[in-house]
């Protein structure tokens, strides 16, 4: 908050100042107790990284409050504050050898065991929680009759679009959670100009701060929420879960042929959930998956 971070800027003055009358080491002393005081009104909790009985590694989140949107983005991306409590979320995107694992199948295009799962429906994305949720022993999230999210349950699910910013942002203000530099994607990412047209194995590029992988790019992550363009003008501030109701639902972060603008963190988009076998995923489109707080995640 601004008052603590004048406060704290003032002690550290006055110590510099007041300094010549001190012994040298004092001085070092109080100059490093006031910056980690500094450092710990504005920084997070820092994430803690646990393995899953089933080997995934997912990093256990701290709740906390932070902006959704971007100022001056696109109509759908209207700045507003969000509080979350806190959530685990995997560490990387869900790949090849673990959805098959799971689902017995692999649906993907470009076959590649560490590469994302992709050509996965949102209604694939959410029977491969469940699934996954069931061999653990833990209860599963969704309805497969309704679709429904039983957010209550603590088995695997979707992202909520909120859990899944606040996730990718990992404290960042940023157009991405490494800065505002187009330039600087090439690192942080696979996307149109270096994938070589096709999605590549997981965790290859620089992570984000929280040490999440693939953010930004290689494929379009499925969120649990309905997607509306003017939902961010009225969502609620304490953990917002999405429209009631809709025909598309939401996908972030940008994939293996999107544009910078696409892999922005604030960007939006959208597609059918495809509930029925008729309906083709497309090689653009995977998950990861969450899971709410619970005791027993933390230890």
């Amino acid at each position: 908050m601004p008052i603590k971070r004048d406060v704290c800027r003032m002690v550290s003055v006055g110590i510099r100042i007041s300094g010549k009358g001190l012994p040298f080491l004092v001085c070092v002393a109080l100059t490093c107790l006031f910056a980690n005081v500094c450092a710990s009104e504005s920084a997070p909790a820092a994430p803690k990284e646990i393995t899953t009985p089933s080997g995934v590694q997912m990093i256990l989140l701290p709740g906390g409050t932070f902006t959704m949107g971007q100022e001056g983005g696109e109509v759908d991306e209207t700045p507003h504050a969000v509080t979350l409590s806190p959530f685990a979320i995997d560490k990387f995107e869900v790949t090849q050898q673990e959805y098959e694992q799971v689902m017995g199948s692999n649906p993907s295009k470009v076959i590649n065991p560490k590469n994302p799962v992709e050509q996965v429906r949102w209604s694939d994305a959410v029977r491969y929680c469940n699934e996954r949720s069931r061999r653990e022993g833990l209860d599963p999230a969704y309805d497969l009759k309704t679709w429904s999210c039983r957010f209550e349950a603590n088995g695997y699910r979707l992202p909520t679009e909120a859990d899944w910013d606040y996730a990718a942002r990992a404290g960042a203000t940023t157009v991405y959670s490494f800065g505002d530099m187009d330039a600087e994607l090439i690192r942080h990412a696979w996307f149109k100009t270096n994938s070589g047209g096709k999605p590549r194995p997981v965790g290859q590029r620089k992570p984000n701060p929280w040490g999440l992988y693939d953010v930004h790019g290689n494929v379009w992550e499925w969120c649990n929420d309905f997607y509306k363009v003017d939902y961010y003008a009225a969502a609620p501030a304490q953990g917002p879960k999405g429209p009631d109701a809709g025909d598309k639902k939401v996908l972030r972060g940008g994939c293996w042929n999107s544009t910078p603008d696409a892999c922005r963190l604030a960007y939006r988009y959208n597609e059918n959930p495809a509930y029925t076998d008729a309906c083709f995923g497309y090689d653009i489109y995977g998950l990861r998956c969450v899971q709410s707080y619970r005791e027993t995640l933390s230890k």
